[in-house]
């Protein structure tokens, strides 16, 4: 999220920032930001000042009656019901044009720190350093084809019974991802002294919309919502649904607030009260009207026997970045409390619909859509976020060192960056099937960005104003992945996978996948 005074006091650093991170026509959408900035300050100041007339009118009203002057007490009233009109017609422009803002606000990215190089996509990312010497002799079968060959990777069966992107994993090569996750862990609480959470996999929208899930990527989410959640998401697409009227707009959002009564306070609502409101609508608008009785007679049946506790919509997390980012939302910390940055790291299920990645990568594990991952993040002060993401970033390559796997570190550029990022490292691994390096890990910074979104702040000792925490995050690694590049880089000549050194512990001490 950002800060709308900066982008009110220097309107060119957004124009070049985001012009750099691909946005079209930023100039026109820092104008159009601007614009309603200052529609939304001036209808403040009108109600503001139309509410200061009116408790100076009604003042003067006992005063007048006092006299006797029944003639200025009315005048007066007068004045103060017209006063009544003015404040409310503010207040719906303000709420109206206020919600136009933080949407608009709520889409863009973040800004690029200053050392992230130009560039368009993967193409203009920069190699930082590498570790390790590549495999580029001996078999190279990719990891699917060994996995099936050990009977051990079972493509056919998952998508029986889940679709595409899913698998299944038996035996010795079960084991081993499940020892990868928990070396992983180990790894990261022990020697890297992260705090272990376990978190909801299940979260509500606003954590999604905390971290930059939403509203930018809802269709690379999975939704997991009650009927009656969906219920309450159809009336307001449908009610939305063509209209172009403020008129219109106006009586609808002033429905949509009773629906949302409804839903959340049922045992409360005036049923009868909002249906003749829905009936009262306009009768040229008499369609709309229609639409939003049937559906509350929806909604109204669905209510009876529902669990009323939980009305909001509900997503799998796609990383437990989200759930563990949001353990900060709407707090205000110490600056005793970051006086070392809080770590914490979760080995937790993963879930992307994947939407805008059709035909890459579709057969093997590269890109599923459920998959294992641990997950770190860090809060920090603004003045420690760059050197705590180095640290974070070293403790990722710290994994692939022990697991004796070839990297190299990548800064990617402007234009290749996730959402919420400002600066992001990339790692990568051999892949001797591919020939090349695929992502294994990413480690950004997100600066105030997503502490914005959530209202994560701290405070400074002696100090009576608060401050956005920095926020990072990184994988630790995936799982999945990780599994890929162990088993195409430690396969056998005889199809078999010797398990890493650092591994056998894990695995009761197995020395070979495929193998007694």
């Amino acid at each position: 999220m950002h800060d709308i005074r900066a982008i009110r006091e220097n309107p060119q650093v957004y124009v070049a920032g985001w012009s750099s991170r691909g946005v079209d026509e930023a100039d026109g959408l820092v104008a159009d930001i601007l614009r309603l900035d200052g529609e939304l300050r001036h209808a403040q100041t009108t109600g503001q000042d139309a509410l200061a007339k009116r408790n100076a009118a009604s003042k003067l009203i006992g005063a007048a009656m006092g006299r006797k002057d029944m003639a200025e007490a009315d005048r007066l009233k007068a004045e103060v019901e017209a006063l009544k009109g003015d404040i409310a017609a503010a207040a719906e422009v303000e709420a109206r044009v206020g919600k136009e803002l933080r949407d608009l606000l709520a889409a863009q990215k973040n800004l690029a720190a200053e050392d992230v190089p130009d560039g368009e996509d993967e193409a203009g990312n920069v190699e930082v350093s590498t570790w390790g010497e590549p495999r580029r002799t001996g078999p190279a079968k990719d990891h699917a084809d060994l996995g099936e060959a050990l009977e051990m990777l079972d493509f056919e069966a998952a998508a029986k019974m889940s679709g595409a992107r899913f698998a299944v994993l038996k035996g010795q090569l079960a084991r081993l991802e499940r020892a990868v996750g928990q070396f992983m862990l180990d790894m990261q609480t022990d020697q890297h002294g992260y705090l272990e959470v376990n978190p909801p996999l299940l979260v509500r929208d606003e954590a999604m919309f905390g971290t930059g899930q939403l509203p930018k990527f809802e269709e690379d989410l999975f939704e997991v919502t009650s009927e009656r959640a969906k219920l309450e998401g159809l009336a307001k697409k449908q009610l939305l649904w063509g209209s172009a009227q403020s008129t219109e707009r106006d009586r609808i959002q002033h429905l949509l607030h009773e629906v949302d009564q409804l839903i959340e306070f049922p045992s409360g609502a005036d049923v009868d009260g909002l249906r003749k409101a829905v009936a009262g609508l306009d009768q040229e608008w008499k369609e709309s009207s229609d639409r939003a009785v049937a559906i509350l007679d929806e909604i109204v049946g669905a209510l009876e026997g529902a669990d009323r506790t939980s009305v909001r919509r509900m997503f799998a997390i796609p990383t437990a970045e989200v759930s563990l980012t949001n353990l900060v939302r709407e707090t205000i910390l110490s600056e005793d409390d970051l006086a070392t940055p809080m770590r914490m790291t979760a080995l937790t299920p993963c879930f992307r619909a994947e939407a805008g990645s059709a035909g890459r990568d579709t057969r093997g594990l590269i890109r599923q859509h459920q998959f294992s991952k641990v997950e770190m993040v860090s809060i920090a002060r603004p003045e420690d976020s760059d050197a705590e993401h180095e640290r974070m970033t070293a403790c990722a390559e710290a994994v692939l060192k022990a697991l004796e796997l070839p990297f190299r570190r990548m800064l990617l550029c402007k234009g290749d960056m996730g959402f919420s990022a400002q600066k992001t490292f990339d790692l990568e691994v051999w892949l001797p099937s591919q020939g090349t390096y695929r992502e294994i890990s990413s480690c950004s910074n997100c600066g105030d960005f997503q502490a914005r979104r959530m209202d994560a702040r701290f405070k400074r000792a002696g100090e009576k104003k608060t401050e956005f925490v920095h926020t990072l995050n990184g994988s630790g690694l995936a799982v999945g992945r990780t599994l890929v590049a162990i088993m195409e880089n430690y396969q056998q000549d005889d199809g078999r996978i010797a398990v890493p050194k650092v591994l056998q512990p894990y695995m009761g001490g197995l020395q070979f996948v495929g193998g007694q």
